[in-house]
């Protein structure tokens, strides 16, 4: 019996028992739904007070990102599972490469499906999947741990700072053992669960509110949206079809069918389609002023207005007469 690990888990707030569900089991369907909605409540107050954290790995992610590099999340269990889910996401959101967001999971693919729990044990194979995607010191990789003490998470992060990466932990422990192993630890401690131990509630629910935030704030950094319409979605079905119309139409403030004439003419790509609308610009020089403004898309316009309130000013100082 490994009496270490259980006295490791004697001190995890996240495996302590909730006294507010105590007699959760002798309660009606509803009244224990009011017990888990109660507890949830919880969670964003405990997200909310890692901002400053989470900013930080935001703009290590965003660096990441502008200089071609990568961001990896690596986990067990269900904390592998909503990396996944988060980085598979990126691509048809964002309109960005299946490699740019990566989420590795103790035991691999089999592990989405079906629990390898024995996987998670081992300091070494977080290492060997880090090295399996060639992961250089550009990258930054975030290790997802609820309890803060999975081996597959800690090796993984050893090997990544060995290399120079920016390493960030998310666990729901502030005494997680993954802090001391990351650059940036963020730490929403959400307390007991309903169901102790059971942390792919309230822990999970953090999780997923951290997650999200990491990737939709970075996106929004390197220039994913426009006010807060999603313009680089890739249409790549019916519903992405018509909200990329949509897009075009709320940003623009024209009818559908000129929206369709102009998105048919830059295959369906809304960022592009929106400063050819707003810019009066065909698609090639639309297509400049986005790459010089680094795919931002409000920046491009207000270069492009400038350049046009210059040229106005030129014009009349040229075709003033000179005073007497």
């Amino acid at each position: 019996m490994n009496t270490q690990l259980i006295n490791e888990l004697a001190t995890l707030a996240s495996e302590a028992r909730n006294a507010d569900t105590l007699d959760i089991d002798l309660l009606p369907s509803e009244q224990i739904l009011e017990k888990i909605n109660a507890a949830d409540r919880e969670v964003p107050a405990a997200v909310h007070r890692e901002i400053p954290k989470i900013a930080r790995a935001v703009d290590a992610i965003a660096d990441a990102f502008k200089s071609g590099a990568r961001l990896v999340y690596m986990g067990a269990g269900t904390s592998g599972r909503l990396g996944i889910l988060d980085a598979v996401e990126c691509p048809p959101t964002y309109g960005v490469s299946e490699e740019m967001v990566v989420a590795l999971i103790a035991g691999g693919d089999e592990a989405v499906y079906r629990a390898q729990e024995g996987a998670e044990d081992s300091f070494t194979l977080g290492g060997e999947d880090l090295r399996n995607i060639q992961l250089t010191e550009k990258d930054v990789v975030v290790g997802i741990a609820a309890s803060g003490r999975t081996p597959y998470v800690i090796g993984g992060l050893r090997y990544a700072r060995s290399l120079g990466c920016t390493t960030v932990a998310l666990s729901c422990n502030k005494s997680a053992a993954i802090a001391a192993e990351a650059d940036i630890a963020i730490l929403p401690e959400v307390g007991p669960e309903v169901l102790t131990g059971s942390t792919r509630m309230k822990a999970g629910t953090a999780q997923k509110l951290v997650l999200n935030m990491l990737t939709t704030a970075s996106m929004i950094r390197i220039g994913k949206s426009f006010y807060n319409l999603m313009v680089d979605v890739k249409a790549t079905n019916e519903k992405l079809v018509s909200r990329t119309r949509r897009i075009v139409m709320e940003a623009t403030g024209v009818e559908l069918a000129e929206a369709d004439r102009v998105l048919e003419d830059c295959e369906h790509n809304a960022k592009l389609a929106i400063m050819m609308i707003l810019s009066g610009l065909n698609r090639h020089d639309a297509e400049r002023a986005l790459k010089k403004s680094d795919g931002f898309l409000r920046r491009a316009l207000r270069e492009i207005n400038a350049a046009d309130q210059e040229q106005k000013i030129d014009h009349v100082r040229n075709t003033e007469e000179p005073v007497a």
